[in-house]
């Protein structure tokens, strides 16, 4: 597929609000706004939807007063305990994969250069495979080698992709290389392990949040607070760096520089992410896309991105929990259906456009 992200050459849209002085200005955009506000509240609804349906079900009016503090000690206990948790999880890795694929599908210029898609999945995905299957760590170690792996993985793609600078072509197709040969190590050591141990591997390795507790929303909550504050602030720079190196150094920004940066803050949200759910497969591909097609903006926009990756995984986890009932699947393989759905439009609307 030759796909590439259309350049930012027109004019944005929204209109720009400047201060009395004329020091600071700002852009709004109020169809990117509205269509921000719409997935906010759609994905409170699924969330309110998921909290209350299971096999304890809960009216909606009291799942809402549980979360205000006004439940009984039953609902309290099924709300907060046992489903908030999962639910919180849903939303945080999913803004986490989305925000971190439109920072990749911006760097790359390409709407395939997703994490899950050159490698970065999967690394961390070897890491956790390590402390699980070699070493027999607890859940916190296995977090912390996702993590370490998934940097590692990051380091190394660059590191093979860089020719007098790292362009976006040569960073997937690396990529893809790199994730194939973490494919057949993270194989090997499955069959070279344990059958039960095999067996819950396999179930981390196809991305679940079955189970998740207090314990797996703090990390990636905390990693969220400092990581997306970092990410917004160099948005400007991302944009810059979508027109071209040439255009961006014009503009005074040190491309390579503040490409490192942003893959960094990228592959940390992606490696945190995986470590609180393992590898959720194409949220980070198809957020950001669906974002933009949705605002009508020339380029990825990070904030749409990260509501609409939250908003995809809580659908996908509520799917998956209620479609089979009482028989739970993997999120993972939920949202790979959805993935196969969005990666079959894409070839047809290329086909139809002549593209590919």
């Amino acid at each position: 597929m030759t796909t590439t992200l259309e350049q930012p050459t027109r004019q944005l849209p929204g209109r720009v609000v400047r201060t009395r002085s004329g020091r600071f200005s700002f852009r709004i955009d109020l169809r990117a706004t509205i269509v921000c506000v719409i997935l906010v509240a759609a994905s409170l609804a699924v969330a309110v939807v998921s909290i209350g349906t299971g096999d304890f079900p809960i009216p909606i009016p009291d799942v809402v007063r549980t979360l205000l503090g006004e439940g009984t000690r039953a609902t309290e206990f099924v709300v907060l305990t046992l489903r908030l948790p999962r639910v919180l999880t849903a939303l945080l890795v999913g803004g986490a994969l989305g925000i971190s694929g439109a920072m990749f599908q911006s760097l790359s210029r390409n709407p395939l250069g997703s994490p899950d898609i050159i490698g970065f999945t999967t690394g961390s995905a070897t890491g956790a495979l390590i402390a699980l299957l070699i070493l027999n760590l607890g859940t916190m170690a296995v977090a912390g080698f996702a993590v370490a792996a998934g940097i590692v993985t990051a380091l190394l793609v660059y590191l093979f992709a860089w020719k007098r600078g790292v362009q976006g072509y040569r960073l997937v197709l690396v990529g893809i290389g790199v994730s194939a040969v973490l494919t057949s190590v993270n194989s090997y050591l499955l069959t070279r392990a344990e059958v039960h141990d095999a067996q819950s591997a396999a179930v981390w390795l196809t991305g679940s949040l079955n189970g998740r507790g207090w314990e797996h929303v703090q990390p990636v909550s905390i990693a969220l607070l400092l990581l997306v504050p970092a990410a917004l602030f160099f948005g400007r720079i991302m944009s810059m760096l979508e027109m071209g190196d040439d255009a961006a150094r014009a503009l005074g920004v040190n491309a390579e520089r503040s490409r490192l940066g942003l893959i960094v803050l990228a592959v940390a949200m992606t490696a945190v992410a995986t470590a609180s759910a393992g590898p959720v497969g194409f949220i980070a591909l198809a957020a950001p896309q669906l974002a933009r097609r949705l605002t009508k903006r020339p380029g990825v926009g990070l904030f749409s991105s990260l509501l609409m990756g939250a908003f995809l995984l809580a659908v996908s986890d509520l799917a998956a929990q209620r479609l089979l009932a009482p028989t739970q699947l993997p999120v993972g393989v939920m949202t790979g259906a959805v993935g196969g759905c969005y990666l079959a439009w894409l070839l047809a609307r290329e086909w139809r456009s002549g593209r590919s």
